[in-house]
């Protein structure tokens, strides 16, 4: 815990740590070991991020470089480029980033401008931008870089994204000042300009022009271990504030024992219960050969586990009371490590329209509070699935605790069906049309008291 404090007043990982991660071969958790990685399965890397998770600054620097950075080059890479690149980057000696985010660009990831020219002699292409908010941006060997390119088909021009892997040693790479985050303070997050930087053209990604499917697939393939990585977190913020709340007394009784304190760890223990299901039988299906793409699955253990952590930490806080909200314990480094979650990766917005909107592709795309309501009703649906083949599986294997597994999972399934029966149709339609109603007089008033302001 001391290195954790260390890691968040400081805002970096010590050299010795990051040596260390690399030593143990955790930059290549993914990487086939033809290419010098670890090559596990998609299970076994969240088993992992369980572990790295207790510290987020260390877990969204392993992520933002194997689960992003470099996984453009792993997934639709050519074999030239993935022998390259892979061996540097699966020991560590290089790290990797991935550029996407840019000043007028964030979840319409379609929009960016940064821009690729091809060379008059057709070698190279010479990119310029600008891209923010990148993770490991000030130490990245190696980049992911998406930028506007030209595409001449039948002889219509168009200006379509690609993908390039963008070396440091290009040149015309600079990285800007270090962001003063409010958490996960020891990964680095910073801008990263481009200014005539050439680039090979044996580094684009994939086709010239399909970059934005590579960006998605990439960001697709890497949101199913944020289940495992919220749970082990939980699992480990429930193991300290237990310890408290069994030896803190109050009226002659231990925390412990009162019912709405017990309420709350059982809030948190259904929550890490519904996040390992979610993610395990996400990666089991990703880890079988032939099966469809999981996407709309790890988009949902994304949101779960993200607002279902967000959930857990506060709670955990109200148990420890003021202890928690003090600097001298690791309990509101949680809080603040735990808020980017439903942010990063897409955020929770985004992906609920995305989930809603991939059955029904050609419809109501404007009705957001509908397609919301449409995604929470899946999302429960899958958390239910989750957690009844989880503990029907422990009951038909005879394990040891498969009653508090069943105990969890009804409880799991009782909250759940009552959520997607809470609204009916005739009121929740009211229900939206009077949200529509006061958003708009809300932003008239702030409208009109900005203009007061002025005056």
């Amino acid at each position: 815990m001391y290195l954790f404090r260390k890691i968040d007043q400081e805002a970096k990982i010590p050299p010795e740590t990051m040596n260390g991660l690399k030593e143990l071969g955790l930059f290549g958790m993914q990487v086939p070991e033809e290419y010098g990685g670890l090559g596990l399965s998609n299970t076994v890397y969240a088993r992992l991020a369980e572990i790295t998770a207790l510290d987020g600054s260390i877990a969204v620097t392993l992520a933002a470089h194997q689960a992003i950075g470099l996984k453009g080059i792993l997934i639709a890479g050519n074999e030239a480029q993935k022998n390259k690149y892979l061996p540097k980057l699966a020991s560590g000696e290089h790290i990797a980033a991935f550029c996407l985010t840019e000043p007028g660009s964030g979840s319409d990831a379609a929009s960016i401008q940064t821009r690729a020219t091809l060379s008059e002699d057709g070698t190279h292409y010479l990119i310029n931008g600008s891209k923010i908010w990148i993770s490991n941006g000030a130490t990245a060997d190696i980049m992911t870089v998406f930028a506007r390119t030209e595409v001449v088909k039948d002889g219509v021009k168009a200006d379509k994204i690609s993908a390039f892997i963008v070396e440091r040693a290009f040149g015309g790479v600079s990285s800007g000042k270090p962001e003063d985050k409010l958490g996960i303070r020891g990964s680095n997050t910073c801008e990263v300009a481009f200014d005539n930087v050439p680039v090979p053209v044996e580094n684009v990604i994939g086709e010239v022009g399909g970059g934005f499917k590579v960006a998605m697939n990439i960001l697709n393939s890497g949101r199913f271990s944020m289940g495992s990585s919220s749970a082990g977190m939980i699992k480990k913020l429930i193991e300290l504030t237990s310890e408290y709340a069994a030896t803190r007394k109050q009226f002659n009784r231990s925390l412990s024992e009162f019912g709405m304190i017990q309420e709350k760890f059982a809030l948190m223990a259904v929550n890490a219960f519904v996040m390992e299901s979610m993610a395990y039988l996400t990666a089991g299906m990703m880890d079988r050969p032939g099966l469809p793409d999981c996407s709309v699955e790890a988009a949902i253990v994304k949101i779960f586990s993200s607002e279902g952590g967000w959930i857990c930490v506060s709670e955990a806080l109200q148990v420890l009371g003021g202890l928690g909200y003090t600097k001298n314990y690791p309990f509101e480094r949680y809080v603040r490590d735990c808020r980017i979650l439903p942010i990063f990766e897409g955020t929770n917005e985004i992906l609920r329209m995305y989930i809603a909107l991939t059955g029904m592709q050609h419809s109501m795309v404007d009705e957001q509070l509908i397609l919301k309501r449409v995604a929470d009703v899946l999302i429960n649906l899958y958390a239910m699935t989750a957690v009844l083949s989880r503990s029907s599986r422990s009951i038909s294997i005879g394990a040891r605790n498969h009653d508090h597994e069943v105990g969890l999972s009804v409880c799991m399934c009782v909250c759940a069906n009552a959520n997607i029966k809470s609204t009916p149709k005739a009121s929740f339609i009211w229900h939206n049309d009077r949200l529509n109603s006061i958003s708009d007089v809300t932003n008239f008033h702030v409208g009109f008291s900005n203009i007061l302001m002025r005056i």
